[in-house]
């Protein structure tokens, strides 16, 4: 997969198309179906986002009221983190990070500002994703002794925090209730149930590792921590990758849902669950018969409809439906395809990022190297032109989806200025989604509010191990406020 930092200086956003190709076959109207009219659906007015804002507010705000919660589409989960780290935090913390097909474990030393690191990735198997919840706890505790074992920690009691990148409804800083598998995942006998407790289930069915887990979060929220460990203006954390979500810091009097102390600081990060969005049909206006095809082959159909329109997981199959669309009406390929083309899910989100990473003026090298792949071996450059103001349609349209949400968020906070952490594969390497966002929220927000987008740099790891020091800090201070009280010499 293509680095965007390496994109040749003269690739560009491709948003027009100046081809005249037509078909014999005929669009709705009656008019000869083009290559404007297949892909015009991707193409939304400045109203249509605007409405998609109100949408969006509507949801957050239902999801954070007490009457209204249950029903609401949007969950807005309070996630018990309360605090950005303030640069004192100290310790070796491990960090568990699970939110896809690939698992971390980390070993994270924290010291002030300095954060040391050691990490392995693991696999989980197709088999794991879609078995027992057991099997994957299991998986998962096998993978953490094995990690111990590497860094001589086998007699060592460490603490934990978790990363956990499904819907969860948190009840404490270290419980959490799985709602939904998202991602791929079908795991039995997980859904309503606590993730901490199966992990420390699975830790004891061992009896080998002396491990407590004291804090469980979700990606977003270590986006978030991970950035404002460098910046504390990070007030938001937003992840774009195999799937999509956002969370931010809310007051306590906007949280109904709220039952934890209502000491300082008067703040809770609320796990948005954004992908949820249009679930109750709010984002059916803007849904193109490209997404209804992949919502309806996908294991959890009528759900993440926002997501679908935006993630990683889904972005390269809304392009290859189009593209086939086109190929059938002989505008690509002069009617001819390859099987791969045909095969759903073939065609790779990491395949939209490269396409459109060619140049302006260039001879198409990412696109044929594409091709080739595919196995298509006949086409010109009028072909490959086309691909790429396919993708480049697609993954617009997903940047300022993205926006939008960004955009509510910012408007609804109203702080005068924030720093957003960035982490996912798909805004990491994609070659033009930070600048279409940045160029989006910018035209949505309320005028005055400044704003920044930060790549997080291993903010799923390092935002756990944070977290979990932030959480020890915190009780210590309210400890000492305590013995303070009570007229207790501190450490005694």
């Amino acid at each position: 997969m293509i680095d965007k930092e390496n994109v040749p200086a003269n690739a560009r956003i491709i948003k027009t198309y100046s081809g005249r190709r037509k078909s014999k076959k005929l669009a709705s109207d009656g008019t000869p179906l083009t290559v404007e009219n297949v892909v015009k659906p991707f193409i939304l007015s400045d109203d249509d986002y605007k409405k998609i804002m109100d949408v969006m507010l509507d949801s957050f705000n239902q999801g954070l009221g007490k009457e209204t919660n249950a029903t609401a589409a949007v969950k807005m989960f309070p996630t018990y983190v309360r605090s950005v780290p303030d640069g004192t935090e100290t310790g070796k913390v491990l960090a568990l990070d699970l939110g896809g097909t690939n698992f971390r474990i980390l070993l994270i030393s924290l010291d002030g500002q300095e954060v040391n690191m050691e990490s392995k990735i693991f696999l989980i198997p197709q088999s794991i994703m879609t078995g027992t919840g057991e099997q994957l706890f299991d998986h998962i505790a096998e993978c953490i002794h094995k990690f111990m074992k590497d860094h001589d920690l086998l007699f060592h009691k460490i603490p934990l925090g978790f990363t956990f990148s499904f819907p969860c409804r948190q009840e404490g800083l270290n419980k959490a209730i799985l709602t939904h598998w998202t991602k791929g995942f079908k795991c039995a006998g997980v859904e309503g149930h606590d993730i901490v407790q199966l992990l420390h289930e699975a830790i004891e069915r061992r009896g080998d590792i002396d491990v407590n887990c004291l804090a469980v979060i979700n990606d977003t929220v270590g986006a978030l921590m991970s950035c404002a460990h460098e910046d504390r203006k990070c007030a938001v954390g937003l992840i774009l990758g195999t799937g999509t979500n956002a969370c931010y810091i809310e007051t306590l009097e906007n949280t109904e849902l709220w039952d934890g102390d209502t000491d300082e600081p008067h703040q809770v990060m609320i796990n948005t669950e954004w992908g949820a969005l249009g679930n109750d049909g709010s984002l059916d206006f803007i849904m193109t018969d490209y997404d209804k095809q992949v919502d309806k082959h996908s294991i959890n159909a009528c759900q993440q409809i926002y997501e679908k329109m935006i993630s990683g997981m889904y972005m390269g199959e809304i392009a290859r439906l189009v593209i086939e669309k086109l190929r059938k009406a002989k505008l690509l390929f002069n009617g001819k395809g390859s099987e791969e083309l045909s095969e759903r899910g073939r065609f790779y989100t990491k395949y939209v990022s490269e396409i459109e990473s060619d140049g302006d003026d260039s001879n198409f090298k990412c696109t044929k190297q594409v091709f080739a792949e595919l196995n298509l071996t006949k086409y010109t450059d009028e072909d490959c032109r086309i691909v790429q103001y396919v993708c480049s349609l697609v993954s617009t349209r997903a940047a300022y989806l993205a926006s939008a949400g960004i955009a509510t968020l910012l408007n609804k906070m109203n702080r005068p200025e924030v720093t957003i952490g960035v982490d996912g594969s798909l805004y990491r390497f994609h070659p033009h989604f930070h600048d279409l966002m940045e160029e989006k929220i910018r035209q949505l927000v309320k005028p005055g509010i400044k704003f920044k987008l930060m790549l997080s740099h291993d903010g799923s790891g390092k935002g756990a191990a944070i977290v979990t020091a932030v959480a020890n800090r915190l009780a210590l201070e309210k400890e000492q406020k305590l013995n303070a009280k009570n007229g207790i010499p501190n450490g005694e």
